[in-house]
């Protein structure tokens, strides 16, 4: 039994895909475990998408080898109906219903469930009459999301799943996920909003060029990196005796980013009473993903 939980949902290795001369992806290898969120992140043209396209079976790849429950992805009719898959775009048909809609998703996709559950989830119940063409694309968003869900697959990948959505949608579909979590799904995210990936992939694999820039958790790839502080001094403060060498912002705030967070903040804060300066939205943290972003262009 135990084997069954340490063999990885997903196994990729020495992945190649290529078009003509481009290599989109290069020898790409990574492992997704059971019940694990996992973020695929990359810079634009990173190679992410033609990765998870492999990875579910809608495309074939150059060489390597992908397994998914312990099969090719290409053998659908064993690994579809364990897969549930919300794209960017589904392109649902514009004159079925919302009902409709998720009725003939959840048949083709073997799984067994209801409909009206799988509305309840996504708060489209009021729309099951209503056609796809006339759903906003918020509504639209809610509804690749449920035929994402139906049946509770045991792997699932969400493509970008909060764009268009406002707040409480949001919070609705990552209180979902999280749900489907504790009942042991596996969650494959991709997401600009790096933010969302920060709060809550397990580990993220950073795509960048074909291959994996960095991988492992949120802590791991942004530990390489200064942590920051961020402050805003009154405008008759003493700017030129800042104790620390600072940078300022587009917005006014000042930036000091330190090997030693701690040391520095009790440094500044000490020069701040000796001085009687108020540091107005004091912030001091690890450094985010928008950071780690931005140094692979720099690299």
């Amino acid at each position: 039994m135990n084997g069954m939980h340490t063999t990885p949902v997903i196994d990729v290795e020495r992945l190649n895909l290529t078009y003509g001369d481009f290599h989109a992806v290069k020898d790409l290898s990574f492992q997704v475990r059971r019940g694990e969120l996992y973020a695929l992140l990359g810079t634009n043209g990173a190679g992410k998408t033609s990765t998870l396209e492999i990875i579910e079976g809608h495309r074939k790849a150059t060489s390597g080898t992908v397994r998914v429950f312990g099969r090719s992805p290409q053998d659908r009719r064993a690994v579809r109906p364990k897969m549930g898959v919300m794209l960017q775009e589904s392109g649902f048909a514009p004159d079925l219903t919302v009902q409709e809609t998720v009725w003939l998703i959840g048949r083709l996709t073997q799984r067994t469930d209801t409909v009206e559950r799988v509305l309840g989830i996504v708060d489209l119940t009021r729309k099951a009459s209503t056609k796809v063409s006339q759903l906003s694309g918020g509504e639209k968003r809610r509804l690749d999301f449920a035929t994402a869900v139906y049946g509770t697959p045991e792997l699932i990948f969400l493509d970008e799943p909060t764009t268009g959505l406002d707040i409480q949608s949001r919070d609705d579909l990552w209180d979902a996920v999280d749900r489907l979590r504790e009942d042991g799904t596996t969650i494959v995210l991709t997401t600009h909003y790096l933010e969302e990936a920060q709060q809550r992939a397990d580990r993220i694999g950073l795509m960048h060029q074909g291959a994996f820039h960095q991988e492992g958790t949120v802590s791991e790839l942004t530990r390489t990196l200064p942590a920051v502080i961020r402050f805003v001094l009154p405008g008759d403060a003493p700017v030129l005796q800042l104790p620390l060498p600072a940078t300022r912002e587009g917005d006014g705030r000042f930036l000091i980013k330190t090997p030693d967070r701690q040391r520095d903040l009790y440094l500044l804060l000490r020069w701040a009473h000796e001085h009687a300066v108020e540091l107005r939205d004091l912030e001091a943290g690890p450094t985010g993903l928008d950071d780690v972003f931005r140094a692979i262009g720099s690299d």
